[in-house]
């Protein structure tokens, strides 16, 4: 799943009133803030190591793995959230024309409705509480991008113009992904042990949720096909999205357990380490649901049902999404925490990544001998080591060849297929080629 920052609500007191907020005792490890932009933040160049936790991600480190007293932790200035621009009476012809800004307003009606038809089937007054905090907390913060990516396949496939009632159906559709992204999200934390997201603490994180989690999780995914019934039940094409979103749960699921069995916490066996194996896991547990479920559903939402044209659409997706979890590899060993939002722990949590995978194909006998004893322990020398072995390695410049390799594939296969408009896809790679988050 990929890792993004965002907002979150006040970190002070419990679980109660009209909004949710978090035990005084849980100090979680915010992430530095500081200001990143292009010139405070330029991309890194080969010569630069991976990073190494500052004074401040070393403390949050020990912090999370128990071995700093709540009271020496740091005070921090929590994120700003992300607003929610709810739906008002304005005349149509002020309201904010960004996409963004008018996607986020669909959030606020969806995730009304929800609590209304929760109120509507009588549901005890705590569980609607509870329902309406839960979306607000995990939903919305993100960037939003799988969502967006339908509101853009909408206008490349047609040209013409997008009538306000298409574009408010692709714009629900677009919600349903973030919000199967947001049930991914809440039981993947659970499954890493994870702290913070999208720069606020773990949902299951909060003292008064904790494995409710779990079934949060169903809940939300469970929401989907109640907006999808409601908005998209006459439209033509309303059975292939629901046998789509289907599918591609499925998919990532399964991408999720190779994920899991194959570099389990606590046990490293690097030869399970392979390409085919990697390559498995990000295609079934990033490509489909991050690139293809979008590009697919505008696909339908705009009446496509050439069998060839879905078939190009998931061979330009997949390689999409091989290219943005190769990035996620990349940035969790080299990325600014700042900036990615959390602080990289995939050396220490033992994943089958693409650096270690990389580096297994290239080191000698005494390079492998580091590897096996220092990858995928809970220890910050252990991952300094492996650190230095990627500078010796040369990483770095491995991964770049590979991107730039990468992205002229992609451009190639985009420009020169016929069966779809290439501008499809062309926002997508556009977001994330070269992408510091």
């Amino acid at each position: 799943m990929d890792k993004s920052p965002g907002g979150e609500p006040s970190p002070r007191t419990s679980f109660g009133g009209g909004t949710l907020r978090l035990d005084p005792s849980v100090r979680t490890p915010w992430p530095t803030t500081r200001r990143c932009d292009s010139a405070s933040n330029p991309r890194r160049t080969l010569s630069r190591p991976p990073i190494d936790r500052d004074e401040t991600s070393a403390t949050n480190l020990r912090r999370e793995r128990g071995q700093l007293d709540p009271v020496e932790a740091p005070r921090s200035r929590p994120p700003v959230r992300h607003p929610i621009l709810p739906l008002t009476s304005t005349p149509a012809s002020s309201r904010p024309t960004q996409p963004r800004q008018k996607f986020l307003e669909v959030f606020q009606q969806l995730k009304d409705e929800l609590v209304q038809a929760e109120k509507d089937d009588a549901q005890v007054a705590i569980a609607v509480d509870w329902i309406d905090k839960m979306v607000e907390y995990n939903v919305p913060h993100g960037k939003l991008n799988r969502g967006l990516a339908v509101v853009d396949g909408m206008r490349a496939l047609n040209p013409d113009g997008v009538s306000d009632d298409q574009m408010h159906r692709a714009m629900v559709v677009g919600w349903c992904i973030e919000w199967l992204q947001a049930a991914f999200l809440v039981w993947d934390d659970i499954m890493d042990e994870s702290v913070t997201r999208r720069g606020q603490p773990c949902w299951f994180r909060n003292p008064k949720v904790e494995m409710v989690a779990i079934n949060d999780g169903l809940v939300l995914e469970c929401q989907i096909y109640s907006m999808l019934k409601k908005h998209c039940k006459a439209h033509a094409g309303y059975a292939e999205l629901l046998e789509m979103f289907h599918e591609i749960t499925y998919k990532t699921a399964s991408g999720q357990l190779l994920d899991l069995i194959t570099a389990p916490i606590g046990e490293v066996d690097l030869s399970k380490y392979t390409e085919e194996a990697y390559m498995r896991i990000v295609t079934y547990k990033t490509a489909y649901y991050t690139f293809y479920l979008p590009a697919a559903a505008a696909m339908h939402l705009s009446g496509v049902t050439d069998p060839a044209a879905f078939a190009k659409a998931n061979e330009i997706c997949e390689k999409l999404g091989q290219f943005f979890q190769i990035q996620d590899d990349y940035l969790d060993c080299y990325g600014d925490p700042a900036v990615i939002g959390k602080i990289g722990t995939d050396i220490q949590d033992n994943k089958c990544g693409w650096l270690v995978v990389q580096a297994l194909k290239r080191c000698s006998a005494e390079q492998r001998k580091i590897i096996e004893e220092n990858y995928g322990k809970k220890d910050a020398e252990c991952e300094k080591k492996i650190k230095e072995l990627y500078v010796a390695l040369d990483m770095e410049a491995v991964y770049l060849k590979y991107e730039e390799e990468s992205y002229a594939e992609l451009k190639g296969i985009m420009e020169s297929q016929t069966v779809l408009p290439p501008e499809l896809f062309g926002a997508m790679l556009a977001k994330i080629y070269k992408r510091q988050k």
